[in-house]
């Protein structure tokens, strides 16, 4: 399993050498990584069909307990097929879409490591492990959102999508660690034997919500939905891929990962299914009012995460079936439904449906593979898709709270999308023929992928027991924790399921004869959608914005004295309240100060008073001087003589430059009021005082000594001395002690340079 993602990483950096090498051929060649990987996968079916799951771990930060695990079970193995099966489609696909374009080879690059990123987030076994590549998935993603880069409207689409999938997946790295500490373990593959434990954990609640947080936001459920269209600014291939194989299938599979330790309880029901229910509906209303098809399919997507997320909330055998029932369906008809909308983009110029018509002789192919898909994603029999609905419409009884509700609501988002399917499938190839419109069929590229899936979906529905039971079956068993039967048959026969489906079928039928009209009566309604979720991610990035400038003037604003005030602040309210709080402080145990200690120590504090009070240069670096001068000597008074012969050193060459330096500056000038002085002298005391307390805390409190008894007991034998501190510092801190050497002397470069300029070559620096 690590072999196939890494393999996939090392295509994706191959790749622009790949293009280079060997030309238009590249892609064919690239796409091949992937559709070995499938046809590995494919080999896995029979040991996984047959309960006999793989697994793979080595040590990744063993003192943390992490690993870098993976698992491949029913669940994951589906994810996989899909992963690798369509990403050879999609990358073919990119190669003829693409064709002549200088940006191929960065696209098969991010397409690559997209693709490796998402393997290896469905076969990971660790939470941890879950995490990185659920992150690369973002990042990747980011990158193919945003692949044309030039136009503003893909780069803000690609950052609106890295922030809300990024963020979401912050929120579920801290649900993850809660649900490791109520379980005992990371090993995703074990949470569920741990279920009883985590649900009685005090614990369950806060890693449940943050954990339904990242998966939301990954698959665009409500109110998280507004990024989905958004990414439509990719190219068709990635919009594709991103939409049927990965990204927001990331959440759907997270949530089914988790079901066996999550799932059954009130919250997990309450949750999942508002969610899931919402978003079915507010997507499916939202692609009935488009007319652009890559937006309308978009929102489709939407409503399908969103009935996705409903099934696996439901929790039940009827549901797990269904889940994963039309997760394959939807992953075939949606891939194939973006791709022939891309190649009708790529022919005829338009995506418009108001402007698209009689395409169907110009490009047959591409019109069967999109009518089949759209007919399977209205859930038209003998189509895969009519099999899918119809286990749909049984598990959605089994709701365990407002059963009613939830089935309304799904009838009524099925016959929007059904309509919205009939806008796809008929409006381009068989409506009224544009007079404009001058179309041929796409090169073969383009209409493989979408006519081979069109045609798997055919497959699958005329021989589902024989073709979709081996992939549903071991995934609903892994996602449900439990063995679970699935019985699938071209003709379920007569049940309330198929009156359903035929209902919401008629109804999707009356939507598109009234879709025209209906856009126009709610047109004045469309400013409504101006106050939605988006308008508040706008609002919110706006104010991020305006508080970074307000914070960047405040803080950044290029005055040495602020920037010391603002560390050393936040140093004592943070450190000091951590320390008053926990450390009970107590006088320094011993037999006084002595007459000479005092003395250096006044010396010291007439020395700092000075500093303050100096109103020359020159003055000012005398009297810093005494306070290092002063260092020294206690230093030296405390059997420190190499300390204290190398703070002579250093104090007595920094006056030197100091005064050989400062006395080519303008005298020094006071530009701070009063006021600012008082602030400053508060903080300075604050800071001094605090040191002074985490001194006497360090010293009053017992420590274990390992670090000094190993340096004693090393110096002489493993650097030949026996000064501890010198051997330190030269040989031990050695690399430390050359970079702070490297630091200084490229600052004095700098300094030099800077004071060797003359007053208009100054003037023309700046």
């Amino acid at each position: 399993m690590l072999t196939s993602i890494l393999l996939l990483f090392a295509a994706s950096s191959l790749a622009p050498l790949a293009h280079r090498a060997l030309g238009k051929r590249a892609g064919v060649c690239l796409a091949a990584v992937p559709a070995l990987l499938f046809a590995h996968f494919v080999g896995q079916l029979g040991s996984v069909t047959a309960g006999r799951a793989s697994a793979e771990s080595w040590d990744w930060v063993a003192g943390l307990g992490i690993r870098l695990a993976f698992h491949l079970d029913g669940l994951s193995l589906l994810f996989a097929l899909l992963v690798t099966g369509i990403g050879a489609l999609v990358l073919v696909y990119g190669a003829g879409y693409l064709e002549g374009d200088p940006r191929l080879p960065r696209f098969s690059a991010a397409m690559l490591f997209f693709m490796a990123a998402m393997l290896g987030l469905v076969l990971a076994d660790d939470a941890i492990a879950l995490f990185v590549f659920w992150e690369l998935t973002s990042v990747s993603s980011y990158l193919l959102i945003g692949f044309d880069h030039e136009q503003e409207k893909a780069r803000k689409s690609a950052l609106q999508a890295l922030f809300v999938t990024g963020a979401g997946g912050l929120a579920m790295l801290a649900g993850l660690l809660l649900l490791g500490e109520a379980a005992g373990t990371l090993q995703l593959s074990a949470l569920g034997a741990e279920a009883a434990r985590i649900q009685g954990h005090s614990l369950h609640l806060p890693a449940l919500l943050l954990i339904l947080l990242g998966a939301f936001t990954k698959s665009a459920q409500f109110p998280f939905h507004f990024w989905l269209p958004g990414a439509m600014a990719a190219p068709s291939p990635v919009s594709a891929y991103l939409h049927s194989a990965t990204m927001v299938k990331a959440g759907i599979y997270l949530l089914a990962r988790l079901n066996p330790a999550l799932g059954g309880t009130d919250a997990w029901h309450y949750l999942v299914i508002l969610a899931g229910a919402t978003t079915l509906v507010t997507g499916a209303v939202l692609a009935y009012g488009q007319t652009d098809l890559k937006r309308l399919l978009a929102f489709t997507t939407v409503s399908a995460l969103g009935t996705l997320t409903l099934l696996v909330g439901i929790s039940t055998e009827h549901s797990a079936r269904a889940a994963m029932a039309f997760l394959l369906v939807h992953a075939l008809y949606k891939a194939a439904l973006f791709l022939g909308v891309g190649a009708i983009d790529h022919e005829a110029g338009t995506r418009d449906v108001r402007e698209l018509g009689g395409l169907a002789r110009a490009m047959p192919l591409t019109a069967f593979a999109v009518c089949a898909s759209a007919l399977s994603m209205a859930g038209l029999p003998p189509l895969f898709g009519y099999v899918a609905k119809e286990f749909f419409h049984e598990a959605k009884q089994e709701v365990p709270r407002a059963a009613a509700w939830v089935s309304t609501a799904s009838f009524f988002g099925s016959a929007l999308v059904a309509a919205a399917a009939g806008l796809v499938a008929w409006r381009p190839f068989f409506g009224r023929r544009r007079s404009q419109l001058s179309a041929h069929e796409a090169p073969p590229a383009l209409w493989l992928g979408p006519v081979l899936l069109a045609l798997l979906g055919v497959a699958l529905g005329l021989f589902p027991g024989s073709l979709a039971v081996p992939l549903i079956q071991p995934a609903a068993s892994a996602m449900r924790g439990e063995p679970t039967v699935v019985e699938l048959a071209p003709w379920l026969g007569l049940s309330p399921a198929l009156v359903q489906s035929l209902l919401m079928l008629a109804a999707g039928a009356v939507l598109y004869a009234v879709h025209d009209r209906a856009l126009a009566a709610l047109a004045p309604l469309r400013g409504l959608a101006k106050l939605g979720p988006d308008r508040g991610y706008q609002a919110l990035m706006a104010g991020l914005v305006a508080l970074a400038r307000a914070q960047t003037r405040a803080l950044q604003n290029g005055v040495l004295g602020v920037y010391l005030l603002v560390t050393i602040g936040s140093a004592v309210a943070l450190a000091g309240y951590a320390l008053f709080s926990r450390v009970a402080l107590a006088a320094p145990a011993g037999g006084g100060v002595r007459l000479g200690e005092a003395a250096v120590a006044l010396a010291m504090v007439v020395g700092a008073i000075a500093v303050i009070r100096a109103r020359t240069t020159l003055i000012g670096v005398a009297a810093l001087g005494v306070v290092g001068y002063g260092v020294a000597v206690i230093f030296l008074l405390f059997g420190g003589p190499d300390l204290a012969l190398t703070q002579f050193a250093i104090e007595t060459l920094s006056v030197l430059l100091f005064v050989l330096v400062l006395r080519r500056l303008p005298p020094m000038r006071q530009l701070s009021p009063p006021s600012e002085h008082l602030r400053d002298g508060f903080v300075a005391v604050a800071g001094g005082l605090f040191v002074t307390a985490l001194v006497l805390a360090a010293t009053a409190t017992p420590h274990a000594t390992p670090l000094r008894d190993w340096f004693a007991a090393n110096s002489l034998a493993a650097a030949n001395g026996r000064n501890v501190v010198n051997v330190i510092l030269v040989d031990f801190r050695a690399f430390d002690t050359l970079g702070e050497i490297t630091v200084l002397a490229v600052a004095a470069l700098g300094v030099a340079a800077l004071l060797r300029l003359r007053p208009e070559d100054r003037k023309e620096s700046l």
